[in-house]
């Protein structure tokens, strides 16, 4: 049973756009609408886009550096929203800087993850 739950989430984590593609359409089968199904596909896949760029980051640079890098980014980040949000209102709206930050690191992590699985085709290809 163990072996069955590991191997699912090994193969989530190897390819992160399939946990989205498979969050997103699941959701829409059990009735959500399309838009709140894509939100939460963003939500559930982040995290594998994370470990995932994290791994290649590791990989390509050699060192390991990657996975805490991308964190370091993502405290950054909210600790720069946050003070905006407490310079324009006063308060400091945890939920919401949470939210826009893993949906910010959603859009950069997809990015990376492209052009990351570019360049290691590019290096196997053009390595002898």
């Amino acid at each position: 049973m163990w072996d069955i739950i590991k191997y699912i989430f090994s193969g989530m984590a190897i390819f992160p756009v399939l946990t989205f593609v498979v969050a997103c359409f699941g959701l829409i089968a059990f009735g959500k609408e399309r838009k709140y199904a894509i939100r939460m596909a963003m939500d559930i896949s982040t995290i594998f886009f994370i470990f995932n760029v994290g791994a290649l980051l590791n990989t390509l640079f050699n060192n390991r550096f990657g996975l805490y890098g991308i964190f370091l980014v993502m405290i950054i980040g909210a600790g720069l929203l946050g003070n905006s949000y407490y310079r324009k209102d006063g308060a400091i709206p945890w939920k919401k800087i949470i939210r826009v930050v893993w949906r910010i690191t959603f859009f950069i992590t997809v990015l990376l993850y492209i052009v990351l699985h570019i360049i290691v085709l590019l290096k196997l290809a053009f390595t002898v």
